[in-house]
Order: structure tokens, then C-alpha cells, then sequence
């Protein structure tokens, strides 16, 4: 496979210090650092983070801010995001990208729904959507209240009463799942485009609502990636590499990988186990 030189210059590794941590959440912080090659990213791409003695880990990018700031939303689930979470402002991480390719900024009526830590890539793209879209409906769902990311920023891009939460033991917001709400959104009123990311059964739920209404959508997959540039292939769906060919998908290719999507993804072996 032939890369590009943008490709083989944002596959370098670059060392960088951490800025500033914010705590997003019991679960989520947000660490913001400097690097030129990823502050040309668009909402949808990633990043490969290096935590050094470690690990390295792929990351949405959550933001750039007009001084070139680059930030990651990163919840702690493993020994990687666990070192990282140590971390602190003026440590040095690595960093390769940006990878990947980005959501397709639309106009209209827009619908936007993530579900956890999904809302990173969402976050970026709701900022950019604000401005041009006629009407931004966001539905953010988490587990409980202390989960729900990034809402009194989202609260302004949206207006405040287009920010509908979920929460699954209902301490905040409807009791229940982002993809009920965003199905009872759409049987009342029609949207242009949908946006999704978040767990892969709350992605196809909201697929197929979209796919009954006619509608056209866009999401953000997740799967195991190593190499972030297409070569290991334990990032597969269907015929696609999610890290090279992905991570967005349209409507169309989320369509051709129904058999997999929400169903089963790749181990370490690159076997299909249930999700």
C-alpha cells in the first residue's frame, strides 16, 4: 500500500507535552496538548496517543480550538487509559495522525446522537454544524447523570431545548436509551441527516430507524485498531478497514455490513466474537 505524504508525515511520531486535564465525568477527562499536524483535523478523524512505558491507543479527536489546541476525551477502561488518566499537565505523550477520514458537514435539519464516550467525535462535529444548520436536535446518552458529557457547551450550539438527554437509571433526563429517544424524534419530524457514535447496537438501532425514514446518515464505528493506517486489518467490518476506509460511514456501507454491525466484531486473532 502507497501512502501519500501527508500520510507518511502524519504517521510520524511527534512528542508532545499535556496542556491542561479537565475532568469530564467520574470516568472521563479531557487532555489538551499542541501539535500542528493534528490541529489541521476534521470532526470524525483520530489520533494514535502513545502513553509512554505503556501503550498506544486510538482517540477521537474532541476538539481544535483557534490557537491550534488539540484536545482528546479519554475514559479510563484499561491499563492504557489508566496511565494516561495519571498523567499530568506538562508530562510527555506521543502522538501519530490525524487518520481516518470525517463526517460530511451538512445543512438542514440535523439530528445528532451518541451515546457515552461516543460524544467526543460528535462534540467537534456539533461545533461545526451550529453555525449552518437550520435546526441541530442533539440526544446524549449515558448510564447516569454524572456520565453525560459535554452539556452546557452542547446546551449553547443547540439552543438548549433541541438537547435532549438519556440516562439507563433515569437520574436525569428520560429514562431509557439514546435510540428510543431519537426513534420517537423521527417518527414525529422529519430530518435531513442523522449523526451517530456510541455503542455499536445503539448505532444500528438508530440505522435503522433512519433507514425506515428515509433518511440519510452518517456514524462514527469503533473497532481494534493497532496500525491506523490499513495494514493489520484487526479493524475489519464487512470489506472495510474502519481505520483507513472509516471510522465514518454512510448510510450505504452501513447498509452493506449490517451482518456485523451491533452483532460481532474482530479479537486479537481477528476472530468474530458476539458483542
Amino acid at each position: 500500500m502507497k501512502l501519500s505524504g501527508y500520510r507518511i508525515k502524519a504517521n510520524k511520531h511527534r512528542a508532545t507535552r499535556i496542556l491542561d486535564i479537565k475532568k469530564e465525568s467520574p470516568t472521563v477527562k479531557t487532555f489538551t496538548f499542541k501539535d500542528k499536524i493534528c490541529a489541521r483535523a476534521k470532526p470524525g478523524q483520530f489520533l494514535m496517543l502513545w502513553i509512554p512505558d505503556v501503550d498506544e491507543i486510538p482517540l477521537s479527536i474532541l476538539d481544535v480550538d483557534e490557537e491550534g489546541n488539540v484536545s482528546v476525551a479519554v475514559k479510563k477502561v484499561g491499563e492504557a487509559t489508566r496511565a494516561l488518566h495519571n498523567k499530568g499537565v506538562g508530562d510527555f505523550i506521543g502522538l501519530r495522525g490525524p487518520f481516518g477520514n470525517s463526517f460530511t458537514l451538512k445543512v438542514g435539519k440535523i439530528l445528532v446522537v451518541g451515546g457515552g464516550i461516543g460524544m467526543a467525535p460528535l462534540f467537534f462535529l456539533a461545533k461545526k454544524l451550529a453555525p449552518k444548520a437550520s435546526k441541530l436536535t442533539l440526544v446524549v446518552g449515558a448510564k447516569t447523570r454524572e456520565e453525560l458529557l459535554f452539556m452546557e457547551k452542547l446546551k449553547g450550539w443547540c439552543k438548549g431545548e433541541n438537547l435532549l438527554a438519556t440516562t439507563d437509571d433515569g437520574s436525569y433526563g428520560v429514562k431509557g436509551l439514546a435510540s428510543e429517544v431519537s426513534e420517537t424524534i423521527l417518527t414525529k419530524e422529519k430530518y435531513d441527516t442523522v449523526y451517530a457514535c456510541g455503542p455499536e447496537q445503539m448505532i444500528r438501532k438508530v440505522f435503522e430507524t433512519a433507514e425506515k425514514a428515509r433518511i440519510s446518515m452518517e456514524a462514527s464505528l469503533e473497532r481494534l485498531m493497532r496500525c491506523a493506517i490499513g495494514l493489520c486489518g484487526s479493524c475489519v467490518i464487512g470489506k472495510y478497514r474502519v481505520c483507513k476506509d472509516g471510522p465514518v460511514f454512510n448510510d450505504e456501507q452501513l447498509r452493506e455490513v449490517k451482518d456485523e454491525l451491533g452483532i460481532s466484531k474482530r479479537d486479537f486473532d481477528g476472530k468474530r466474537i458476539p458483542l
